[in-house]
């Protein structure tokens, strides 16, 4: 498996399976059953998913000892704050019926996400989680969050995909020592993504899907991927993606697709950060 190594030392792998938008129990269990069977050993849900206990189950009944795997979730914005972290982690591990995580990130920009962020590194140090992170951080936010912490942020996780290249918030993100993590590499389809010329031409021309394209090229550049599907060919195909290398030829195309803005959010919209604030779930 590769693997990238974080800011404190702990081996990330680089590929993983995420279950965003997998809220039905049993199909969750199985997809992820099928990707621990497949190989995966990251594995990538949240609280805001509602389907933590479904992954704790598909982790036990895969058998697969702990130290092998790598188990992220997040904290959800409404959760946001030093007394509720901590509840919040608590449920968290309960649900997937784990001692410790791997990974540990702030979901949102949202809410008071400092007081969160002190929680997590008490956990930290306390050994409960071997890595404490962030996701959809913007730069800003995210130096401001290093400047005023003890403790640098071990991840990012933001949208990245052939749309969506994120260079500048990459090349931040690697001066200050934080891991870049895709999420939505396949753009959830937007945009006609599986049927791109550009895509599928270089996948004609590698004997690979368009899929594999895309998540070869983010993994080629350092960033870690959470593919998702629930489909037992798709979460095969979606791991093999180290038999070959795209050219720079290859990336140079892929280049020209970058779009430079969200096909989801723009975590500068005073409307989103009103949506995320009275975004409410029951955890």
């Amino acid at each position: 498996m590769q693997t990238v190594t974080l800011n404190n030392g702990v081996k990330m792998p680089i590929i993983g399976f995420g279950v965003y938008q997998v809220p039905d129990a049993e199909e969750c269990e199985n997809a992820v059953y099928e990707a621990l069977m497949a190989g995966y050993r990251l594995i990538d849900t949240a609280a805001g998913y509602l389907n933590e206990e479904a992954v704790g189950r598909a982790i036990k009944r895969s058998g697969i000892p702990r130290g092998d795997l790598f188990i992220t979730t997040k904290l959800w914005v409404q959760d946001a704050s030093y007394e509720s972290a901590k509840v919040a982690f608590a449920k968290s591990l309960e649900k997937l019926q784990l001692d410790y995580l791997d990974l540990y990130l702030i979901h949102q920009p949202f809410g008071d996400y400092y007081g969160a962020w002190r929680a997590m590194e008490e956990l930290y140090r306390e050994g409960k989680i071997k890595a404490i992170g962030v996701s959809n951080f913007l730069p800003d936010r995210l130096m401001d969050l290093i400047v005023h912490n003890e403790i640098v942020p071990a991840v990012n996780q933001v949208e990245t995909h052939p749309f969506y290249h994120q260079m500048e918030s990459a090349a931040f993100m690697k001066e200050q020592g934080v891991q870049h993590q895709s999420w939505a590499p396949f753009a959830e389809g937007r945009n006609n993504l599986f049927g791109n010329e550009v895509l599928a031409s270089i996948a004609e021309k590698h004997n690979k899907s368009v899929a594999q394209v895309a998540l070869r090229w983010l993994v080629q550049r350092g960033v870690v991927v959470i593919p998702k599907s629930v489909k037992k060919e798709r979460i095969v195909e979606n791991f093999n993606i180290f038999d070959f290398e795209l050219s720079a030829d290859d990336i140079e195309q892929i280049s020209t697709l970058d779009t430079r803005q969200s096909l989801f959010l723009s975590y500068n919209d005073p409307e989103v950060a009103k949506m995320m604030g009275n975004w409410k779930v029951d955890l």
